[in-house]
């Protein structure tokens, strides 16, 4: 099995561990991580998380941070 070759934006800070970062496995699973808590990992599809970067771009979960 070959190494997960994780990334991250490059909006994200270098130095700092408060990044999200994606990886795909062979099978093109998503494979999500937060850089300050690399052992905890969300699996999800591909369609999903297009799902959710356009429900974030719409604004439909701007209401939670009020």
């Amino acid at each position: 099995m070959s190494e997960i070759q994780w990334r991250k934006s490059s909006y994200s800070e270098q130095n700092e561990g408060n990044c999200v970062e994606l990886a795909q496995t062979p099978d093109a699973t998503i494979l999500l991580r937060e850089s300050d808590e690399p052992h905890t990992v969300i699996t999800t599809t591909p369609t999903a998380l297009r799902a959710l970067a356009r429900a974030v771009k719409a604004g439909r979960f701007d209401h939670l941070s009020r």
